[in-house]
């Protein structure tokens, strides 16, 4: 799989300055100003590259791009690259041959972007390598985990409820009223009135005029044909007669005539 594996090119740096720096001989970390930075032990180009998961810093000549040193780097930070406690533009790596042997040495960059450059394709390049190793952890838990099986049985059957169709809840659908020509109508709705037009109060004139006739005594035992001749009675009483004790305009007429008729008197006006 390792020689599948393509190598891609993180950074290029076109100068870069290479130090031998003293054995530590504390926890303290490394300082650049220990180095002799006036006078570099070497000068030439830095690549920075991935074969996989690992990153290799590879110092390499300007002219020729023959390799000078290299430096495989399996994390970061880490010991195979560590920063110096006085300064952002230096930086100590470990070199590593073919044999196995392997040293410590100083790099720095004139330019402090070049620095932060170098810094920044380190950790882009370990941050996908942990973000690749958390999916591919995930996806071996996924296989290991029991699939569940979504399909149907034999015999295993789904209903399904659509519109206009009759339904336990619902029941048939209600049709709708059709008007004259061809338009549909709703119906009015529950327990609406129609308003009856109000009745005028009858005028003075009218309840003084109206007479309300005598009710007519029925007996208990009249027959049906009693009831019909009572209902003749009203007309036929109504052409008789009206004497003066049910006559209610006879007041009228018998104060009327109950006056005599009196002689004009004299008066001692002369009259012309």
């Amino acid at each position: 799989a390792s020689e599948l594996e393509y190598e891609s090119v993180l950074c290029v740096k076109p100068d870069v300055n290479v130090y031998r720096i003293p054995p530590r001989t504390s926890n303290r970390g490394y300082r650049a100003s220990d180095w002799k930075l006036d006078h570099p032990d070497w000068t030439g180009r830095l690549r920075v590259t991935s074969k996989g998961k690992t990153a290799y810093i590879k110092l390499e000549d300007k002219v020729s791009g023959e390799l000078f040193a290299q430096a495989p780097i399996d994390q970061y930070p880490g010991i195979a690259v560590e920063t110096v406690a006085d300064s952002s533009r230096y930086f100590v790596i470990r070199i590593q041959d073919g044999t196995g042997r392997s040293a410590f040495i100083g790099i720095g960059f004139t330019d402090r972007g070049d620095a932060f450059d170098f810094n920044v394709s380190l950790q882009d390049h370990f941050k996908w390598v942990k973000q690749e190793t958390e999916i591919s952890k995930e996806s071996q838990e996924a296989d290991t985990r029991p699939k569940l099986d979504l399909g149907f049985k034999e015999g295993q059957t789904i209903k399904l409820n659509i519109g206009n169709m009759t339904s336990k809840k619902g029941g048939a659908p209600k049709p709708r009223v059709s008007g004259s020509g061809g338009l549909s109508l709703l119906p009015p709705p529950p327990g609406g009135k129609t308003a009856v037009p109000p009745i005028p109060p009858p005028s003075s004139t009218a309840i003084a005029n109206h007479v309300t006739p005598p009710p007519v005594q029925k007996s208990s035992n009249a027959s049906s044909a009693d009831i019909l001749l009572d209902l003749d009675a009203p007309a036929a009483a109504s052409k008789a007669p009206v004497s003066a004790a049910t006559d209610l305009w006879g007041d009228f007429s018998t104060a009327s005539s109950a006056v005599p008729n009196q002689a004009p008197q004299q008066s001692n006006w002369v009259q012309f």
